[in-house]
């Protein structure tokens, strides 16, 4: 079983004997408290203040991943998928990475703060997703509209926006209101951690959000 929490903004810690963190921020320069935990994999999608403070989540010994390709640490499938920070091909604000993971035969997929509706290469390379992690507060990422289209896209069994407005936060984006206006009767609030088993997964589609 895997236990999945939320530290705010792209940060989450996903983890069973191992922990993997994706996105870490140090609480502070964005509002909210610092994440709690430390890693054994730290996951960066980009190198953003807001999404790159490995040293506030490492340990002695975390392996930290930020780099386009495939590697299998400790039997956990990470594959990392370029792509932009806008829809103009990073003029604006960079690369991406998207990162897929396989971790207790759960596809996890997080999309970092990526700023454009995935290409059908990129949708292809993904393969099958259980759970995504996708941005939905618009301004530096993309909005709720954009971010239904890729859920259309991946189709994932399990939903889970982030990188929007909560109390506290310092960045100007919208809360997630506009993105669950689109389909409440998918959404289910899970509190700050939920357990997660690949025998439990929906059979149907759901939107998990967390709270702080």
């Amino acid at each position: 079983m895997l236990q999945i929490r939320w530290h705010g903004h792209a940060c989450f810690e996903i983890r069973n004997k191992l922990t993997i963190v994706t996105d870490p921020h140090d609480g502070k320069s964005i509002g909210l408290p610092a994440p709690s935990v430390k890693g054994d994999i730290i996951l960066v999608s980009h190198d953003h203040y807001d999404h790159n403070s490995v040293k506030t989540v490492e340990k002695e010994g975390s392996i930290i991943v930020r780099e386009v390709g495939e590697k299998e640490i400790e039997n956990i499938r990470i594959k990392g998928v370029l792509s932009y920070h806008d829809e103009e091909k990073g003029a604006k604000r960079g690369e991406n990475i998207i990162f897929k993971f396989t971790f207790d035969d759960i596809n996890f997929c997080h999309l970092g703060d990526l700023g454009h509706v995935p290409n059908d290469d990129i949708v292809k390379e993904l393969g099958e997703i259980d759970v995504l992690f996708i941005p939905v507060g618009g301004t530096f990422t993309i909005d709720a509209e954009g971010a239904w289209k890729t859920v259309d896209k991946l189709k994932p069994r399990i939903t889970v926006p982030m990188h929007f407005k909560v109390h506290g936060l310092s960045l100007p984006i919208s809360d997630v209101e506009p993105f669950l206006n689109k389909d409440r009767s998918r959404v289910v609030h899970v509190g700050n951690e939920i357990d997660i088993e690949k025998e439990e997964l929906p059979k149907e589609m759901e939107i998990w959000v967390f709270s702080l």
